[in-house]
């Protein structure tokens, strides 16, 4: 680039203004010829603000966005789909213990803003020198679910998105212990989510509520159970389609339904990461690690009879 031949410096800034704007069409280019280094640098911070802030965002869906925490959205009318989700969790107090179910779903939305969904699970347990807990290596048929969930406000046309969603189950094998079981439960959650930044920053929140009754396959009395907490999660899409962020947990177990008997108590946090591969297949994934907690009766400052110190999920997804 040739500059003209006087001295004028309002002049060459003018016409650097000029030749950069012709070449970079797409965003504002910033031509400062000074010699301060501190305001040369503002405008280099400023010029990458620019770029960043120009950069086109994909429409943020929520439906499988977060990795243990649910969203409120619930697909389009008619829309089917093929999941898949494998999570494990290991880490007890004492021994070696892991524990991991692969689930297999197929989703349709036969209604608007009526999510249904079908699932089959294989679990599998290696344990080994656990206090409590038998030793065990097993691969079996785990569970069989329906999960419905129903959008009571969408994020387009309200303040926040909320959802209801029930997941009814029958069990065949223990998730803690592996043992054999016949277990009927169901997960209730109740779903909030918002976007703080539209198509950039999403926030979502989360009460859960899971019952359980189950009886051994060798006999006895019926056993009940319950899981309640929170969860929330924070997203923010770094590229598009790619969104990385945080979640936190924090669940409650009881010997009971009623929440009237404690048996102890734990959080988790850890980081989720989403990626839109094409228009029709997605995946996700999520490490949670139990960051404080307590069982009743047993020392120590983590509940490892009833969680586990690390949880970690993969899911993907595929319409069609």
């Amino acid at each position: 680039m040739c500059l003209p031949s006087n001295n004028d410096r309002t002049s060459q800034l003018r016409y650097a203004w000029r030749w950069c704007a012709r070449r970079f069409p797409h965003f504002e280019v910033i031509f400062i010829k000074v010699a301060r280094p501190s305001i040369a640098l503002f405008a280099v911070s400023f010029a990458l603000a620019q770029c960043i802030a120009d950069a086109r965002a994909s429409e943020i869906e929520t439906e499988h966005l977060f990795g243990f925490t649910t969203g409120s959205d619930v697909g389009s009318l008619g829309e089917r789909e093929f999941e898949g989700s494998t999570t494990a969790r290991f880490g007890k107090r004492t021994g070696r213990y892991t524990a991991g179910e692969q689930t297999l779903s197929a989703e349709f939305v036969p209604l608007p803003n009526l999510r249904t969904e079908y699932s089959a699970e294989v679990v599998a347990h290696d344990i080994a020198g656990v206090n409590g807990l038998d030793n065990r290596r097993q691969l079996a048929i785990g569970s069989f679910s329906a999960d419905f969930r129903y959008r009571l406000l969408d994020r387009a046309t309200a303040p926040f998105g909320f959802a209801l969603g029930v997941e009814p189950h029958w069990s065949r094998i223990d998730d803690g212990s592996g043992a054999r079981i016949s277990e009927y439960g169901a997960d209730l959650v109740a779903a909030f989510d918002k976007e703080i930044v539209p198509d950039r920053i999403v926030a979502a929140f989360n009460l859960l509520y899971q019952p359980a009754v189950s009886r051994a396959k060798t006999g006895g009395d019926w056993s009940r159970e319950a899981t309640a907490g929170i969860a929330t999660a924070l997203m923010a899409q770094v590229s598009p389609g790619v969104f990385f962020g945080i979640e936190g947990r924090y669940l409650r177990h009881y010997d009971g339904l009623c929440l009237d008997d404690f048996a102890g108590h734990a959080g988790f946090l850890g980081p989720t990461l989403f990626v839109q591969l094409s228009r029709r297949a997605w995946v996700a994934a999520a490490w949670s690690a139990q960051v404080a907690g307590r069982a009743t009766n047993v020392p120590g400052r983590l509940d490892l009879v009833n969680f586990e110190r690390h949880q970690v999920r993969f899911l993907f997804g595929m319409n069609f």
